[in-house]
């Protein structure tokens, strides 16, 4: 059984607007590394199907609409969550970190062999915000407005506050 996940609470910074309720969940050596089949398979069997295999973009960006779970399958990254004034975090093959809705994130740095998997929860599509002038008015009604998600992807269990 993986260990309680650390929360994270991120203030809106007036241009990547985080989430007023919901915490980041941060899960350290969660999934096995190296093959992203067993990570999908998990995910899909708490509802969160994959949706695809990548990195993470250079640039701050969130979903208004979406939430989103990126698993480190291979490499290492360091990436700033919550905007500029965030909190930078760095995250090994293994670790799942879960971001609700609005919860800017980017990538500071990457080793080459780099692998995530990401997912949402059934029926979101997440739309790609960057932090441009009248993007936060226009997402935060979207955020406070997208339901929880039943469950977080790695253990099943219920998004804890």
């Amino acid at each position: 059984m993986t260990d309680d996940p650390e929360l994270l609470f991120l203030a809106d910074d007036g241009t990547i607007p985080n989430n007023p309720r919901l915490p980041v969940l941060l899960f350290r050596a969660a999934v096995p590394a190296g093959d992203p089949g067993p990570v999908e398979d998990l995910f899909a069997r708490h509802g969160w199907p994959p949706a695809w295999r990548n990195g993470i973009y250079p640039y701050h960006h969130y979903h208004p609409d979406a939430h989103e779970a990126l698993a480190i399958i291979r490499g290492d990254v360091r990436v700033m969550l919550g905007g500029e004034a965030g909190q930078a975090l760095d995250l090994t093959a293994g670790d799942v970190v879960v971001l609700p809705a609005g919860t800017g994130h980017r990538n500071l740095g990457a080793s080459g062999d780099l692998l995530v998997v990401g997912a949402y929860p059934p029926g979101q599509s997440p739309t790609e915000y960057r932090g441009r002038p009248g993007e936060h008015a226009e997402a935060v009604p979207q955020i406070t407005q997208l339901p929880d998600p039943p469950c977080e992807p790695v253990r099943g269990g219920a998004w804890p506050l």
